[in-house]
């Protein structure tokens, strides 16, 4: 993209439809400087379509990946929902999945010369119910288990998915959000695409009915867009939004 182009969508809004942003700098619960080392372009794709209209060629394959993606996600979404022992269509309908949130980012990490002193991305949970990774080979993304930071190595050729929030809660908690973050070296460029899928925008979450059979609801109820809007501004230091929904 034409630093022109970028200068369009430069903003430190993160809720803007279309955002580009460089590596910018941060302050953490310690009130030391962490440097984030990424520069990425990431735009809202459904229930409309905000890809920048140039070339038109991207916008087109932008469109054709992002409905590719989205039945992917109804499909894997189908499964998790039957795994519940619910109706195929039961997160499809609930979720208002025909009109749906989703997002496409491109991040691009170059190699830093001090990876010690910075983060590509630092931990935190995705917002919506699913998130595809797809990256060039080489490998950044860690995952956190029991108090532990542990690498992933995706398979080539492989879109990792990623449990996240809306899952969480809407499962009750049987399907967890995943903690994850994205780390830099100092030899080698990470390229990665990132989809998240979420549920319609005025959707309000809430555990499903028929899981409250089993056990009581474990977290309250919040409109989809409002929850995405509230995660983008909590600082690194205050408590996860997710957390903060937990009745108990």
């Amino acid at each position: 993209m034409p630093e022109e182009a970028k200068l369009k969508f430069e903003t430190t809004n993160p809720l803007y439809p279309v955002t580009v942003r460089s590596g910018s700098t941060i302050h953490d619960k310690s009130n030391q400087t962490v440097l984030f080392w990424r520069d990425y372009l990431r735009f809202f794709v459904h229930p409309e379509l905000y890809c920048p209209d140039k070339p038109q060629e991207f916008r087109d394959l932008i469109s054709e990946y992002s409905q590719r993606t989205r039945d992917l996600a109804s499909k894997l979404l189908q499964g998790v929902s039957k795994s519940l022992g619910m109706e195929k269509d039961k997160i499809q309908k609930a979720m208002d999945l025909d009109h749906g949130t989703q997002i496409f980012a491109a991040n691009y990490y170059p190699p830093c010369p001090q990876p010690e002193l910075a983060i590509g991305i630092p931990p935190h949970t995705d917002h919506g119910l699913l998130t595809f990774l797809l990256q060039n080979g080489v490998g950044g993304l860690e995952i956190q288990h029991k108090g532990q930071w542990f690498h992933v190595n995706a398979l080539p050729n492989s879109i990792f998915v990623n449990a996240a929030d809306q899952l969480e809660i809407l499962s009750n908690g049987k399907h967890k959000s995943v903690w994850h973050r994205a780390v830099v070296n100092n030899e080698k460029t990470r390229i990665t695409l990132v989809v998240p899928n979420g549920p319609s925008p005025d959707t309000i979450v809430t555990p499903a009915a028929p899981l409250l059979r089993e056990a009581p609801a474990a977290y309250g109820p919040m409109k989809y867009m409002e929850y995405v809007n509230v995660q983008r501004v909590t600082r690194l230091h205050e408590k996860p939004l997710l957390d903060r929904l937990k009745l108990h």
